[in-house]
């Protein structure tokens, strides 16, 4: 039972920023070496699929942060499919407006809010969010739906940029909330949101892609704790398969470019 909590509270750090940052310090350390196989055990984890042999991984941290065999998660190649970013429940809402509200983490969003921008949430009026939550027992790497280009990334929540420098000009809720990376992509689809969302009360976000152009399926960061990835589509780019709502994994199809995109 302790066990139970222990990893809960690791996942979620919904803690305290003292409690959080001691809890990751502690995942980050040998000495929690030890919880691995029972992390692995109670969230069912498929440690066959992890690249590495359970003993090899020098934290817990490092274990949840593991890579995967190459050929665990095959990417779709198809150009005109839109695959999972990452393992992770599915859910939709689709033409998005200003009063549209989605969960992530315990706390209600409007994509203005999630954005830090009323203009911003205005270009993807009409269009399609997808939400996808990953629980413990997920590979916590974080990918792309789609092939593109960077066009820009900013930070909110506990290292949130100042209101200034996102050209926030009109007022949304306080951005010091669930930390969170917001970077914006160019692709055939058009333009795109592409979120992660971390704890509340510690950055649990790394960003590991260097460069302008990114490949479909291409590894762009990971979690170290608990999180939700968010993707924002323009209107009538995507059509999200809303049979994929629930379960799916890192490249499997879950939509499809509309043809006129």
């Amino acid at each position: 039972m302790i066990k139970s909590r222990l990893y809960q509270t690791l996942f979620e750090l919904n803690a305290t920023p003292f409690i959080s940052k001691r809890l990751r310090q502690f995942a980050e350390s040998k000495a929690s070496r030890t919880f691995i196989p029972s992390f692995a055990k109670t969230y069912q984890i498929d440690i066959a699929e992890a690249a590495e042999p359970i003993d090899a991984y020098p934290s817990l941290h490092a274990f949840f942060t593991r890579h995967l065999k190459d050929g665990a998660r095959p990417i779709d190649a198809n150009t005109d499919t839109v695959v999972s970013p990452c393992d992770g429940q599915l859910s939709i809402v689709s033409a998005i407006t200003d009063e549209s509200r989605f969960e992530v983490k315990g706390q209600s969003y409007t994509l203005a809010e999630m954005l830090g921008s009323q203009s911003e949430a205005r270009r993807y009026a009409g269009g399609t969010v997808c939400v996808l939550y990953l629980s413990p027992r997920d590979y916590h790497r974080v990918h792309v739906p789609l092939a593109g280009r960077v066009l820009s990334h900013y930070e909110l929540g506990d290292r949130s940029a100042p209101v200034n420098e996102l050209g926030l000009t009109e007022t949304v809720r306080p951005l010091s909330r669930n930390y969170r990376r917001v970077t914006r992509f160019e692709s055939v689809a058009g333009r795109y949101e592409h979120i992660m969302v971390g704890a509340l009360n510690v950055n649990t976000i790394e960003w590991t892609h260097d460069g302008e152009r990114v490949d479909k399926g291409a590894e762009v960061g990971y979690f170290s704790f608990g999180s939700t990835v968010i993707l924002c589509f323009e209107k009538d780019r995507v059509v999200i398969d809303p049979a994929k709502i629930g379960p799916v994994r890192l490249g499997e199809v879950i939509g499809s470019i509309q043809s006129n995109a």
